[in-house]
Parts: structure tokens; C-alpha cells; sequence
């Protein structure tokens, strides 16, 4: 293959382009921006490449793109995905939508998580549609929205299309992601009987029934961490909110706890249920007073790929063409939208730039990173897909 197309100027512009966007997440940071304007620029954008693009509002003012470059034959389509919402900004450091390169690091909100990653994706396919080699199978690439938070984008996304292969742009530090963990948003609720607080004899405390609760998950906690997975480590649970009580002088009849369950491969949302009605159910057995139930909010599932799968060992060889590095199979603690098309059948990885500060006061994605992540798509797009 020749040399790659991807020009490092016009990626930088790009990225500097997307981080000044304001994007922030409104289901995260109440009135917040949302993805409406990056949407519209990655619209143009992508039509400026000339690839069949669409935009289609998720929820009202929450839209994905999809852009397509439309092979010469019948074969196989590949998917680069990458979100374009962000985490709030209240706390960080400096002017999050105002780009600044120290150090060979382009500071930001978004620049790790994810929009290095964006425009490494949407870089590589600007170089596939400039050279003079056309693809057999078609090439798809998709900004979606909400990721931070419940990843209506990436669900709507995925009843619209069946790619055979998907890469997320998620930053790896230039490895294959092959594995992370899922989790679910718990809510307990303990009952008791209001009460004068002088009347303890009819009185029945939630909140000391949840106190019992809470300790029977901590001594859950310590068997989750003798259950480990190699890539990803062990599940967790972590106590997140916890309200009760209307005043001082009452007994409260309600106390309300929710939780966060990190799961490893192997596991799901029945794994959590078991555990819980095992706590719950043992207590009121101990106690006919105790009265509790329990509610999973949100649930997503961790995932596994096979390191064997074909994407993973072709992007793994392009990988070490470009870099001259044999790259690490690894996993993550964290979950990605890479479940939600793995869960279709679809074999998927993430693999994306370096950097730091995902959620952070202070966030970054190291400049080189993003060209190169972009020279890897750009060959494994004409690799994957074939050229003629």
C-alpha cells in the first residue's frame, strides 16, 4: 500500500474544531448544550467528503450522523463509531472549549474522551475518499449521541444498521480493546412505619433498616474481589445515594439507596438480581419488621472478543505495519457502547489515541496519537474492506 493521505494539519484543525464545541451531555448537567451543533458540523463535514450522510434526532435535540462511502461491490461494511457528547465542565482548570497545544498535548474538554478519537476516525476516512483506490465493501462511519449516559445514540444506531466489523475510536493508547465490564444502577427501598419520634414502640426506622442493608453489601463486596478476570479485574459495588427521612421528630417510613454494580464478562443482569434477593430475603428472615424491594434501572452488559476474531488480528497486523509495534490485547474497568453492537452479533473493538483526563479538571489527548490512530483506520479501512 502506499504511503498514507492523512494530512496532519487538517486532522489537528479538525480536532481543534470539535473540542471548541460545546457538547456537554443535558442528561448529565441540567440545560446543558447537548450534540445539536457538533452534529451539524460533522454533517457538513462528512458531506463535504461527499458520503451519503443522514442525521436522525434520537430524542429532540439529541442527534446521531452517520456518514457512508459506498463500495464499488458487494463486500463486507465496516463501522467507526465515536461519541459526541462530553462530561460537564464546571470544575475544570482552564476554558474547556478553547484548544491550547503544550507539549506535543492538546488540552480540552473532550479531547480524550472521545473527540481525539472522532477525528482520528473521520481523518482516515477523509484519506481513503482522497485516494485514488476505491473500496469493495462499504465504509461507515457514525458520531452518535448520549454515550456519557444511557448511549441512546449508539441503541438507535444499531436497529438501523448490521455492519460485519465495527471499530469504536475510544482512546487505548493505541491497543485493542478487547474486553471491559458492564453495570447496572440499582434502587433499594427500605419501608418502616412513621411515627412520633417519642412513640418507640409504632415506630419502624428505614433508614436503620438500610443500615443493614448497607452492611450486607460490604460483606458482598469482599467475595466480588476474590472473583477476577484477567483483563478487566474483579466487580464492584459502591453505595451512590442515599435519602430518608422528612424530619427530626418522626420516625422515617422510607429510606432510598442506590447503588452501582460493576460486572465482568461471564456475568449479567441476573447475577446482580440473585445476590440482591439473597441480602433482601435474608434479613426479613432474620426480622419480621424488615421490609425492603429493589429496582434495576439501567442495566448494561460487559463484553469479550475473542483475541482470535478477524478484526482483531487484522487490526493487530495494520497496527504493527504502521507503528512498528505489536499492540496489547487489554481490557478496561470501564463500560463502552462497544456492548451494544457486540450484543447484535457484530465482532467489535475499541482502539483509539492516548492521553489523559476523561472526567477530569484537566484533560488531554497527545497530538501524534491522533495522526497515527487515524494512519492505522485509514489502512485497515482499505485492508478490511479491499481496494480495487
Amino acid at each position: 500500500m502506499s504511503s498514507s493521505l492523512v494530512d496532519r494539519e487538517s486532522t489537528v484543525d479538525l480536532l481543534k474544531d470539535l473540542v471548541k464545541i460545546d457538547s456537554v451531555n443535558p442528561s448529565l448537567v441540567k440545560g446543558a448544550a447537548g450534540e445539536a451543533e457538533i452534529a451539524e458540523f460533522l454533517s457538513d463535514y462528512m458531506q463535504g467528503l461527499g458520503l451519503r450522510t443522514a442525521v436522525e434526532e434520537v430524542d429532540t435535540g439529541r442527534p446521531n450522523v452517520v456518514g457512508v462511502l459506498e463500495g464499488e461491490e458487494q463486500g463486507p461494511s465496516l463501522l467507526l463509531n465515536g461519541h459526541t457528547d462530553t462530561v460537564g465542565v464546571d470544575y475544570m482548570d482552564v476554558d474547556p472549549f478553547n484548544p491550547v497545544i503544550r507539549d506535543g498535548k492538546l488540552y480540552g474538554r473532550g479531547a480524550f474522551d472521545m473527540k481525539g478519537g472522532l477525528a482520528s476516525i473521520v481523518a482516515a476516512t477523509k484519506a481513503v475518499v482522497e485516494s485514488d483506490r476505491k473500496l469493495r465493501g462499504n465504509l461507515v462511519i457514525s458520531a452518535v449521541c448520549d454515550e456519557e449516559y444511557a448511549s441512546i445514540g449508539t441503541e438507535r444506531l444499531m436497529n438501523d444498521i448490521l455492519p460485519d466489523a465495527a471499530i469504536i475510536g475510544e482512546p487505548t493508547e493505541l491497543d485493542i480493546l478487547v474486553a471491559h465490564k458492564g453495570f447496572s444502577w440499582v434502587e433499594i427501598v427500605t419501608r418502616g412505619f412513621a411515627a412520633h419520634g417519642s412513640q418507640h414502640e409504632k415506630g419502624i426506622d428505614a433508614i436503620a433498616m438500610m443500615g443493614r442493608v448497607l452492611v450486607e453489601l460490604e460483606k458482598l463486596q469482599g467475595g466480588l474481589a476474590r472473583k477476577t478476570h484477567e483483563k478487566v479485574g474483579h466487580p464492584t459495588l459502591h453505595a451512590s445515594i442515599i435519602e430518608g427521612g422528612s424530619e427530626l421528630s418522626t420516625y422515617p417510613d422510607c429510606c432510598v439507596l442506590k447503588i452501582e454494580w460493576r460486572t465482568v464478562p461471564g456475568e449479567d443482569e441476573s447475577t446482580i438480581r440473585n445476590e440482591i434477593e439473597s441480602v433482601l430475603s435474608g434479613l426479613a428472615s432474620r426480622d419480621g419488621n424488615f421490609k425492603a424491594d429493589y429496582e434495576i434501572i439501567l442495566s448494561r452488559g460487559p463484553m469479550e472478543v475473542s483475541e482470535n476474531e478477524s478484526i482483531c488480528q487484522s487490526l493487530a497486523n495494520v497496527i504493527l505495519e504502521v507503528t512498528g509495534r505489536v499492540p496489547e490485547y487489554i481490557g478496561r474497568p470501564f463500560w463502552l457502547d462497544t456492548e451494544i453492537i457486540w450484543r447484535k452479533g457484530v465482532p467489535a473493538v475499541a482502539f483509539g489515541p492516548s492521553g489523559d483526563g476523561a472526567h477530569a479538571a484537566v484533560e488531554y489527548v497527545n497530538v501524534e496519537s491522533v495522526i497515527t490512530a487515524a494512519r492505522v483506520l485509514e489502512r485497515f479501512a482499505h485492508s478490511y474492506l479491499g481496494s480495487i
